[in-house]
């Protein structure tokens, strides 16, 4: 009968709240080919370490969620992990040339200042066809620590059930490095995939308490990950980045500025 939902069938849980039915899984074919010119770019140019890639299985749906420090973490997730990833990047960055491209090799825009449904139903439609997204929870560049953390990460993984990859990076940005330093040629870079972490899925309504709360769990989790790939590396952070503070970093560099001109002058 017509306007009725399906029940059952693989592509059942597109019709579940939030519906992902008439969201967009972007294609990732180009992304494909270019994952191994890109290690080869990254293994000629710098000493990369990769530790823990096996933790993404080949198959099933699988949330990254990593620490961001420099300008070089996308693509070093996008390049290193063994299957296409999909990142939420800030919708800024679609202009253009740039925007295509990202575009074409399957990335997300997302509006980092509102509710972006637009942007989370895609990153829904990627995790229930058993794909896998990317995520920097701390929203922005900055020293990596991951003393706060938005709340999209849990949100997926509260709807969906897909497990969540911790990644810790280190040396994609050198201290006292500036928003968009790349480290000189023969520079170390460690990137270390942690134990998935699992959330427990929660059906509609899922509550903003409920929300915060696994927010807070992830985070810790992620920051316990941080430490051991820290121990485990011998690598360190590189600190904040001069000229704004973390609360400017976690609101939005776009809000600053002032601070911005400052610091490009």
């Amino acid at each position: 009968m017509s306007g009725t939902l399906p029940s059952a069938g693989r592509h059942a849980e597109h019709w579940e709240i939030p519906r992902t039915h008439d969201a967009v899984h972007p294609s990732h074919r180009l992304l494909r080919v270019l994952r191994p010119l890109g290690r080869t770019w990254f293994n000629r140019r710098y000493d990369v370490r990769i530790y823990g890639a096996e933790r993404i299985r080949r198959r099933g749906p699988f949330i990254i969620a990593s620490n961001h420090i420099g300008l070089l973490d996308g693509p070093m997730l996008a390049a290193f992990t063994q299957r296409p990833v999909h990142a939420l990047t800030k919708k800024e960055m679609f202009e253009g040339g740039m925007g295509r491209a990202l575009r074409a090799v399957g990335q997300i825009p997302l509006s980092r200042y509102e509710v972006d449904p637009r942007a989370i139903k895609d990153c829904l439609k990627v995790l229930r066809d058993g794909g896998v997204v990317a995520v920097f929870p701390e929203g922005n560049r900055g020293a990596g620590e991951l003393q706060r953390a938005h709340a999209g990460v849990a949100y997926l993984a509260m709807v969906t059930g897909a497990p969540v990859v911790p990644v810790a990076i280190f040396g994609t940005r050198e201290p006292g490095g500036h928003l968009d330093s790349i480290p000189a040629r023969g520079a170390r870079f460690d990137l270390v995939y942690g134990p998935p972490v699992y959330l427990e899925r929660q059906p509609w309504p899922r509550r903003q308490a409920e929300v915060r709360r696994a927010t807070e769990l992830l985070r810790n989790r992620l920051v316990d990950h941080l430490v051991d790939a820290r121990d485990m590396t011998g690598r360190s952070l590189p600190g904040p980045i001069p000229g704004f503070t973390a609360q400017e970093l976690f609101e939005g560099l776009d809000r600053a500025p002032s601070r911005k001109k400052k610091h490009d002058d």
